[in-house]
């Protein structure tokens, strides 16, 4: 399985997509402050996953999630969860 998530940092609100095969290791290393594109943005809570069979499937479901239509997607889906936490 190849996971597609998302991340919202409590520091400034604000979400990071991306893919891995281990999710649980791909999470410690964002909040260790590991991961370039997200360092100094962290901690992280992880707000949404989603399984793929591969990472082909993976790799185009993070790029759907990161366009408008799937940022709609994912507001639309976690609304509730989102005005529980602010």
């Amino acid at each position: 399985m190849v996971f597609t998530y998302v991340l919202r940092s409590k520091k400034d609100r604000l979400w990071y997509t991306g893919s891995t095969e281990d999710l649980r290791k791909r999470f410690l290393l964002h909040n260790s402050n590991k991961i370039v594109s997200t360092k100094g943005r962290g901690p992280f809570e992880l707000i949404y996953y989603e399984a793929c069979l591969n990472d082909h499937d993976a790799r185009i479901r993070e790029k759907y999630l990161k366009s408008g239509p799937g940022k709609r997607y994912l507001r639309n889906r976690l609304k509730r969860f989102l005005s529980l936490t602010g």
